[in-house]
């Protein structure tokens, strides 16, 4: 990629805009891509062929109905990055049992039967370790497309949604799934609190920032 064209990126996923409904199918491709290859997702995920269309399913549902309702999922204008945030108060799970069962086939997609237990053994200890106070923005997942990774996208991203929630005078907190990615976390100010995952997965670490004013 030229120089030019490299800074154009940066230039999109520093200056993000709001999703809205109509994004959410454009999404949902973005973070399949982006988590195709993620150790904590290949842990709960089927194998094979299926695996990107179960990766599809659920980004779409998440982003339909449990992120860009609230506001607070920001994309490039390119589509190359995206951050999808909780904002405070809002419960980082999707509700009570009768919720749960609705869901269960597009976690069946997901997991296949097999990795259904590694995926409710992943889902109840990120529900336990979830901080409930003081209030804080949640990060759900950060994505940048895999053909642009490395060029200081993500990077751009988070700073420009943190701006908005140190504005704000808020706490953030996230559950890194990548070890790669711990370094940029911690270049956002963000501190490793605990391996949260169950036994015999990927380490998935909380990791918690304090409110700073800008």
């Amino acid at each position: 990629m030229s120089e030019p064209d490299r800074h154009e990126r940066l230039a999109a996923a520093s200056a993000p805009r709001r999703a809205n409904a109509e994004d959410a199918k454009q999404l949902s491709r973005l973070f399949a891509a982006a988590f195709a290859s993620d150790p904590v997702m290949d842990w709960i995920s089927r194998p094979g062929s299926k695996r990107a269309e179960g990766l599809e399913r659920f980004f779409f549902w998440l982003m339909s109905v449990r992120a860009i309702p609230f506001g607070e999922v920001w994309m490039a204008p390119d589509c190359s990055a995206a951050a999808a945030w909780l904002p405070p108060n809002v419960p980082a799970t999707a509700g009570g049992l009768l919720e749960q069962l609705k869901l269960l086939p597009m976690f069946l997609r997901l997991c296949g039967l097999p990795r259904m237990m590694r995926g409710q053994a992943m889902a109840d200890a990120m529900e336990k370790h979830h901080p409930h106070s003081p209030p804080h923005f949640y990060l759900a997942f950060v994505a940048v497309a895999p053909r642009l990774q490395g060029l200081g996208l993500g990077s751009a991203i988070m700073d420009a949604t943190l701006k908005r929630i140190d504005e704000a005078g808020a706490h953030a907190y996230l559950e890194n799934s990548n070890p790669k990615n711990t370094k940029l976390y911690e270049r956002c100010g963000f501190v490793r609190k605990q391996n949260i995952s169950p036994p015999a997965a990927p380490p998935l670490i909380a990791m918690w920032r304090d409110a700073k004013r800008p």
